[in-house]
C-alpha cells in the first residue's frame, strides 16, 4: 500500500511535466525494495536485446528503444547498448549493467539501487530524480550528464564527470530541493573538472586525489568530506560548507577561487 501511494506521487509528477518533481528523492522510505515490483523482472535479457534491436533508427542510424516503467531488476544486462533510449521509471535495482551504454538516455526517476554500472557509459544522460543509492560506478563515464540523482553511498572511484551538471534545480522547489546527492559516496580519483556542483550534497564523501579543477562548488555541502590531495585549482568555494572537511595542502587550497567566502573554514582539517 505504501509503495502504491509513493508511486502515485511520482506519476502525478510525471503528468505535471518536467522538470522532474522532488518527490522522487524523498520517497525511498515509503518503498518496499523487496516487493515483486521492485525486485523482479518482467523480461529476460534476450527479450531486452530483441527490443533494443527492433527499436526504430533516426537519420543518424541511432536506435531509441522505449523501456519506460519496465521491471528489469536483478537482470544481467551487461554490455548492452541503451543509448538514446527512454528508461524513465524503469526498475533496475541490483541489475548487472557492467560496460553497458546509456549515452543520451532518459533515466529520469529510474531505480538503480545497488546496480552495478562499473565501466558503463552514461555520457550526456539525463538522471533527474533517479534513485542510485550504493550503485557501483567505478570507471563509469558520466561526462556532460544532468544529474539530480541520489547517489548516497555509491562507488564512483575513477569515474569521469567532466562537465556534468549536478546542481540544484532552483526553478522547481515546490516539494524540496532537487540536487545531486553524493553523501558518503566514494569519488576517489574521479574527474569532476568543470562540473557544476552548486548546492550538491557531498557530506562525508571520499574525494582523495579527485580532480575538481574549475568546478562550481558554490553553496555545496562538503562537511566531513575527505579532499586530501584533491585538485581545487579554479574551483569556486563561495559559501561552500567545509566544516570538519579534510582539505588538501595549503598550497593546493590557495589555487581555489573565493576561498575567503567559504563557510566554516576554521572548522576544517588540513592535510599535511
Amino acid at each position: 500500500m505504501l509503495f502504491r501511494l509513493a508511486l502515485v506521487v511520482v506519476l502525478m509528477a510525471a503528468l505535471l511535466g518536467d522538470p522532474i518533481d522532488a518527490a522522487a528523492q524523498g520517497m525511498l522510505s515509503n518503498v518496499d525494495l523487496n516487493s515483486p515490483d521492485m525486485s523482479t523482472a518482467e523480461m529476460t535479457r534476450a527479450e531486452v536485446e530483441a527490443l533494443l534491436k527492433a527499436a526504430p533508427q533516426d537519420g543518424a542510424g541511432q536506435r531509441s528503444a522505449d523501456l519506460q516503467g519496465k521491471r528489469l531488476s536483478h537482470l544481467d544486462l551487461s554490455g548492452l547498448d541503451f543509448s538514446g533510449s527512454n528508461l524513465r521509471l524503469v526498475k533496475l535495482n541490483g541489475a548487472s549493467l557492467k560496460g553497458a551504454r546509456f549515452d543520451r538516455a532518459n533515466l529520469n526517476q529510474a531505480w538503480l539501487i545497488d546496480a552495478d554500472l562499473t565501466g558503463a557509459s552514461l555520457a550526456n544522460a539525463s538522471l533527474l530524480g533517479t534513485q542510485m543509492q550504493r550503485a557501483k560506478l567505478g570507471g563509469a563515464d558520466l561526462n556532460g550528464a544532468r544529474i539530480t540523482a541520489d547517489l548516497s553511498g555509491a562507488t564512483l572511484i575513477g569515474a569521469r564527470l567532466s562537465g556534468a551538471d549536478l546542481s540544484a534545480d532552483m526553478r522547481n522547489q515546490s516539494m524540496g530541493l532537487m540536487r545531486g546527492v553524493l553523501k558518503s559516496a566514494d569519488l576517489a580519483g574521479a574527474d569532476l573538472s568543470g562540473a557544476n556542483l552548486s548546492r550538491v550534497d557531498l557530506e562525508f564523501a571520499q574525494l582523495q586525489n579527485a580532480n575538481l579543477a574549475n568546478c562550481n562548488l558554490g553553496h555545496a555541502d562538503l562537511a566531513g568530506a575527505d579532499l586530501s590531495d584533491a585538485n581545487l585549482a579554479g574551483a569556486d568555494l563561495t559559501e561552500t560548507d567545509l566544516a570538519s572537511a579534510l582539505l588538501p595542502s595549503a598550497a593546493a587550497l590557495q589555487k581555489a577561487s573565493n576561498l575567503d567566502k567559504a563557510l566554516n573554514l576554521s572548522l576544517a582539517r588540513h592535510h599535511p
